[in-house]
C-alpha cells in the first residue's frame, strides 16, 4: 500500500477499551503514513448508519489527558511520525464555553489520507463506511482533494492483545496542585489564561503532552515562554540548540494545529520565572516532574509581591525505552542532539582536490580533546596531516615562513643558533590584531600549501580518507580545501580545566586563550559533523566509528565515477 506524508487517525473506540490496541493502531497508522499523524478523538463514533457523522464535544477528564499522555508515549517508538492529537473537540468543565466550531479546521499538512479504527462486522474495507469517514474527515478539517481512506481493524484486531480484560485504568500522568485524589472520569477545570515554558528544542512528543495539557486547561490565552541566552548556556551540547527562531515557529505551527481557538503569546525567557512571576492575570502553569520545584518557587515568588499563587499541574516524565547508557532514561531533547554526534547536518563541500581522496577538516577550541579524535581516526584508516606539525617545519631555518617572519619581525625574534623564538614573537603578536594579521598572513597560506602537499602522500600511501588536524581551520580560510569540516565540542569549562591541567597555564590564562579563538557555536555554525570528547573514551570512540561508518557511505556515492 502506498505512503502518505500526512494522515488523520479518527479514535471512535472508547478509551479504555482503546488504551491497549493503541501499539497495534500506531504501528498499523505508521505504516502507511511517514511524516505527519493527527489524531481525532471521537469516542462512540458511529460510520455504520445511513446519516452524516458529526464531531461532537468530548469532556476533558483525567483520563482524557492520561491517555493523551499514553498516546505520546507510545507513539515515541515511531520517531519517524510527528504525531498531533487535535483538541479542538476536547472540552473543560467551564460554563462560558463556545460552541463547536461549524467551519472547517485547517491544518498545516492536509491530511491525504484518513484511518479509522472503527470495527465493521466483517474487517473488510466496507465502501459505505469508508465514504462516510471521508465525509467526516472533510466535515472537519482542510484535508487532500485526494483524500484515501483505511479501515485499520482487524490489523490491530483481538488476536494481538493480552489474554486480561480490555478495558484497563490507565496510570496517572498529571497531578493537580490540590491533594484532594482525582478519579479518572473527574472533568477538569478550565481556566482563561496560564503558561508553560521550556526549552522546546526539536518539539518531542514529551514536549506535547505539556503543550497538550497546557491547551485543554487554557480557555482563552496560553503563554508559552521558550528558553533563550543565558537560560542555555547550562544546556547539553548547546551548540546543537535550534536557532530561537526556528523553536518558535515549530512551537506556533504546533499549537495552532492543536488548538486554533486559543491565543498564543510566545515569548522569550530569560529568567527562571519568566511572565509566570508577574503576570496577575494568569491563573495556572504546567510543569514537568524535574520543573515542579521551579513552579514552587515560582508562587513563592508571587506571593512575595502580592500576587495569587498559580494552579500548578505537574506532568509525569515520558520514559525513553531506547535510550543508550549515556543518555537520560527520559524522552529529551538532550539524547535528540547526542544523537546527532557523528551524523552530517549538512551538505558536504565540493573542493577541487586530489581525484580519489576525501578530505577531512577536523577542528575544536583548545582542549576539546581534538587531537585525540584525530587519533582515533587515524585507527580507522585515515591519513592524518597535523597542522602544528606543519609549522613547526615552516618556521624551522630553510621552512617557506621563516625568512618572510624575520623580515617581518626582525631578528630579535631568534635564539643565538638562528632558530625563531617561538615565545618571543608569541609575545609580539598575541593581543595585538594588527601584528597577528602580519603574522597570519605570511603563515596560514604557506601551511595551507604544504597541506596539499601532503595530501599527494596520502593518496601515494594508497589512503582514500585524509584528515587535517587544525585548531584554526576556519579562521585561516581552510575550508575551501576539504569536503567537509568536522567540530569537537566541549563545554567552556571543561576546556579550562584541561588547559590548566595539560599547559600549566593559570585559569585566567586559558581563559585568554579560548577569548582568541572563534568558540563552539561559531564553529558548529560552519560545520557539517560534530563531536564531543565529554563522556567516557569508549563513548568517545562510539562516537568516532559511528561517523566513520557514516562518512564511508557518503564517500562511497562522492568518490564513484
Amino acid at each position: 500500500m502506498a505512503l502518505f506524508r500526512s494522515g488523520l487517525l479518527v479514535l471512535t473506540t472508547p478509551l479504555a477499551s482503546l488504551a491497549p490496541r493503541l501499539a497495534p493502531i500506531l504501528t498499523s497508522a505508521a505504516r502507511l503514513v511517514n511524516h505527519t499523524l493527527y489524531v481525532h478523538l471521537q469516542p462512540g463514533l458511529s460510520l455504520a448508519g445511513p446519516a452524516q457523522p458529526q464531531s461532537s464535544s468530548v469532556q476533558a477528564t483525567f483520563e482524557v489527558l492520561d491517555f493523551i499522555t499514553h498516546f505520546y508515549a507510545g507513539a515515541d517508538v515511531h520517531r519517524h511520525l510527528d504525531v498531533r492529537i487535535l483538541l479542538t473537540n476536547v472540552r473543560t468543565k467551564s460554563t462560558s464555553l463556545p460552541s463547536l466550531p461549524n467551519s472547517v479546521q485547517n491544518l498545516a499538512h492536509p491530511p491525504e489520507v484518513v484511518l479509522t479504527d472503527f470495527q465493521t462486522l466483517d474487517g473488510s474495507q466496507y465502501n459505505p463506511v469508508k465514504q462516510q469517514l471521508e465525509r467526516y474527515a472533510t466535515s472537519c478539517y482542510s484535508c487532500s482533494p485526494q483524500l484515501a481512506s483505511v479501515l485499520l481493524y482487524p490489523d490491530y484486531g483481538p488476536g494481538e492483545l493480552p489474554v486480561e480484560s480490555l478495558d484497563v485504568l490507565l496510570p496517572s500522568t498529571i497531578r493537580p496542585s490540590s491533594p484532594v485524589a482525582r478519579s479518572p472520569k473527574q472533568p477538569v477545570r478550565g481556566y482563561r489564561r496560564g503558561a508553560v515554558g521550556g526549552t522546546f528544542d526539536r518539539l518531542h512528543n514529551a514536549h506535547k503532552v505539556l503543550l497538550s495539557v497546557s491547551c485543554i486547561l487554557a480557555q482563552e490565552q496560553l503563554v508559552v515562554g521558550v528558553a533563550d541566552r543565558d537560560l542555555l548556556k547550562s544546556k547539553l551540547l548547546p551548540e546543537l540548540l535550534q536557532p530561537y527562531a526556528e523553536r518558535v515557529e515549530h512551537l506556533s505551527e504546533f499549537l495552532v494545529d492543536i488548538k486554533p481557538s486559543l491565543t498564543f503569546d510566545i515569548i522569550p525567557l530569560l529568567d527562571p520565572y519568566g511572565p509566570a512571576g508577574s503576570d496577575p492575570s494568569l491563573e495556572f502553569l504546567v510543569v514537568s516532574e524535574e520543573t515542579y520545584r521551579g513552579g514552587m518557587a515560582v508562587n513563592r515568588f508571587r506571593l512575595e509581591n502580592n500576587l495569587d499563587e498559580l494552579a500548578l499541574y505537574q506532568i509525569e516524565l515520558l520514559k525513553d525505552l531506547g535510550h543508550k547508557e549515556n543518555e537520560e532514561d527520559k524522552v529529551s531533547s538532550s539524547s535528540f542532539r547526542q544523537r546527532m554526534l557523528g551524523t552530517l547536518i549538512r551538505p558536504p563541500h565540493r573542493p577541487e582536490l586530489p581525484q580519489g581522496l576525501y578530505v577531512i577538516g577536523l577542528t575544536g577550541i583548545s582542549g576539546s580533546g581534538k587531537s585525540s579524535i584525530a587519533q582515533r581516526l587515524k585507527g580507522l584508516g585515515a591519513f592524518v596531516i597535523d597542522s602544528d606539525q606543519l609549522g613547526h617545519r615552516a618556521y624551522a631555518p630553510g621552512g617557506p615562513a621563516y625568512q618572510p617572519v624575520v623580515e617581518a619581525f626582525g631578528t630579535d625574534i631568534l635564539h643565538k643558533d638562528g632558530i625563531i623564538n617561538r615565545k618571543v614573537l608569541g609575545s609580539r603578536v598575541f593581543g595585538n590584531k594588527k601584528q597577528m594579521k602580519i603574522l597570519t598572513d605570511i603563515v596560514w597560506p604557506v601551511i595551507g600549501k604544504m597541506a596539499l602537499e601532503e595530501m599527494d602522500h596520502a593518496l601515494a600511501e594508497g589512503k582514500h580518507v585524509c584528515v587535517i588536524d587544525a585548531a584554526m581551520l576556519l579562521e585561516a580560510g581552510w575550508e575551501n580545501m576539504v569536503h567537509e569540516v568536522w567540530t569537537v565540542v566541549i563545554p567552556e569549562t571543561e576546556a579550562i580545566r584541561r588547559i590548566v591541567e595539560r599547559d600549566g597555564l593559570s585559569e585566567s590564562a586559558a581563559q585568554s586563550r579560548l577569548q582568541s579563538q572563534m568558540n563552539g557555536q561559531q564553529l558548529v555554525d560552519q560545520s557539517h559533523v560534530v563531536l564531543s570528547t565529554l563522556w567516557e573514551p569508549r563513548v568517545t570512540q562510539c562516537q568516532v566509528e559511528k561517523a566513520w561508518a557514516l562518512l564511508q557511505k557518503r564517500i562511497s556515492k562522492t568518490l564513484s565515477p
